[in-house]
This record gives C-alpha cells, structure tokens and sequence, in this order.
C-alpha cells in the first residue's frame, strides 16, 4: 500500500519525541525529520529561511498533520504552517499527541486546539472545520497507529476545494 505523502507541524522544543514516535507508526510519507542542531541552525538564519524551508517541505505534501502537544497552539511557526496549508488548499487535521509518552518528560497536560486561533469573517473558527483526534489517553500510540490512514484519507476527501 502506497504511503500518504503528508507534512507533520508541531513545537519542535516540547514534542519532538513524541512526534517521532508518531512518524515511526510508518504508514504515511512525513517530512524529513529535522534534528535539533538543524533546526537551531535554521532558525538563526531568519525567518525568511525558515519560511523557505517550511514551503518547500510541503509543497508537494498532500495533507498537514498539526501534532498537538501543550503549547503547540501558541507557536508562531505552527500557525504560519496551519495559515499556508489552508490558502494552498491542502487537506489539514490535528492529533493532540500529550499522552504519548517522552522518555525526557512523559506525558504533558493537553494542549488547546491551535485551529480555535483563525477565525473566517462570519466569526466562526477554523476548528469548525478542521478535524482534531484526541487517542484513547491509555492506548494513545496504538490508537494514532490503528486510524491515522483513515483520519488522513477523510481529511483529504473532506478538505476545502
């Protein structure tokens, strides 16, 4: 079975760990994982690199994965992210990620929905109609492993034409 070409947006600093371990789950194509040196790198180049680097990983990425962790919504980064997807069109979802388990931290206390910051002008939320999963808090990893595909094939049929 083919992979879902897919870009992940998250805190790098909080999440990075868990986020690994949902790229480990293997049944989509994520962006290249980008170590911490790398990151740090690319962040003291400027924003303009940066923003280059993010509209490259995703140019050609079918659907945008916001792994939500505790202070994902607050990230500068994660919001220019969730912005360009939605004006390129491209199919979004969120997976709150605080129940799986860093080995440096454990878990953390969930995170508020980051699609609740973009509001439409009729002032409803982009939450409205982003889909955000939230696992099974005891089986987190095996729930994202056993419906990730699905979330992902109904976030591509389901996005906004």
């Amino acid at each position: 079975m083919a992979k879902i070409p897919v870009f992940y947006s998250f805190h790098f600093n909080n999440d990075v760990m868990r986020v690994q371990q949902v790229r480990n789950i293997g049944s989509i194509e994520g962006n290249s994982p980008t170590t911490p040196n790398e990151w740090e790198r690319l962040k003291r180049t400027g924003d303009s690199a940066v923003k280059t680097w993010i509209d490259n990983n995703m140019k050609y990425k079918r659907c945008v994965i916001v792994l939500i962790g505790s202070d994902t919504s607050t990230r500068p980064w994660v919001e220019y992210e969730i912005k360009k997807a939605w004006e390129d069109g491209k199919a979004l979802l969120g997976i709150y990620i605080h129940n799986l388990r860093c080995p440096r931290s454990g878990t953390s206390r969930k995170g508020a929905n980051p699609f609740d910051n973009f509001t439409f002008n009729d002032g409803s939320r982009l939450s409205s109609v982003i889909p955000c999963y939230d696992p099974n808090p005891i089986t987190a990893y095996a729930d994202i492993a056993a419906n990730i595909r699905g979330w992902i094939n109904s976030a591509i049929a389901n996005k906004r034409n």
